[in-house]
C-alpha cells in the first residue's frame, strides 16, 4: 500500500523551448479529486495519441524514486509531475513492477500494460538536452495501466497491488526489450505470451520479431 505522492490531470498545450514551440500535455496540474474512467481521467487529455492516451494507456505512473536520482545527476530540483504522469508514488519501480500487475486506485481498479516509449518532450520541459537519451539508456520511463473498474481517486488515496499474474517480465524487461535490446528473439517471444501486454506493444514486438527474420 502506498500513498499517492502527486495526482494529475492536464490538457494539450503550447509551450516553447530554445525559441521552438510544440504542443504537449506533459504540463499537468496536481488536483485533489478525480473520477478515472475506462478512457483515462477526467479533465486529462493528450497531445499525440500515437504515444499516449486510449483504454490501454488510461493512466501514466512515473515512480517517484527516479526524482532523487534525476535530481543528482542533474542537479536540478524537479517536482511531480515532471514526466506529465497522472500518478506518482514510491514503491514500484519499473524492475519491480511486472506486465499484468492489478492496482487499486483510490476506488477504482487498474492493470500495467506496457511500459512508456519516451519522447523530446521530456528533454524540452524539463529544459535538459540529455534527458531523453538519459532516461531511454536507464528504461527509468515509467508506465501505463488500462482500468479495469472505473472510480474516484482523490491525494489521500492509495496504490495498492491486489494481484500479481506473473513474476517474469517485468516492465523494466519488456521496456529494455522494445528501446534497446530489440534483437532479442527469444525473449521478445515470451513478452508476446503476456496476455495483458498492450496491443500496440504486441504489434511493436511482432513487428521486431519479423524484421529480424528477415535480417
Amino acid at each position: 500500500m502506498n500513498q499517492i505522492i502527486a495526482l494529475s490531470v492536464g490538457k494539450p498545450e503550447v509551450l516553447s523551448w530554445k525559441d521552438k514551440t510544440y504542443s504537449t500535455a506533459i504540463g499537468k496540474t496536481k488536483i485533489e479529486e478525480v473520477i478515472l474512467t475506462v478512457n483515462g481521467f477526467e479533465g486529462d487529455g493528450v497531445a499525440n495519441p500515437a504515444f499516449h492516451g486510449g483504454p490501454e494507456r488510461a493512466v501514466c505512473y512515473y515512480p517517484y524514486e527516479h526524482y532523487e536520482k534525476w535530481e543528482k545527476e542533474y542537479k536540478v530540483h524537479l517536482s511531480p509531475p515532471a514526466f506529465g504522469e497522472n500518478i506518482c508514488t514510491k514503491g514500484f519501480v519499473e524492475k519491480d513492477t511486472y506486465i499484468g500487475d492489478i492496482f487499486s486506485l483510490g476506488n477504482a481498479i487498474v492493470q500495467v500494460t506496457q511500459g512508456r516509449i519516451p519522447c523530446s518532450t521530456i528533454s524540452k520541459f524539463n529544459h535538459i538536452d540529455t534527458f531523453l537519451p538519459r532516461i531511454v539508456e536507464t528504461c527509468f520511463t515509467g508506465y501505463f495501466l488500462k482500468v479495469l473498474e472505473e472510480g474516484t481517486v482523490k491525494t489521500d488515496s492509495t496504490f495498492t497491488l491486489i494481484e500479481r499474474q506473473q513474476q517474469i517480465i517485468s516492465v523494466w524487461d519488456a521496456t529494455h526489450l522494445i528501446l534497446i535490446d530489440r534483437n532479442n528473439k527469444h525473449e521478445i517471444e515470451k513478452v508476446l505470451q503476456l496476455e495483458a501486454l498492450a496491443v500496440d506493444w504486441k504489434n511493436r514486438f511482432e513487428k521486431l520479431i519479423n524484421k529480424n527474420k528477415t535480417t
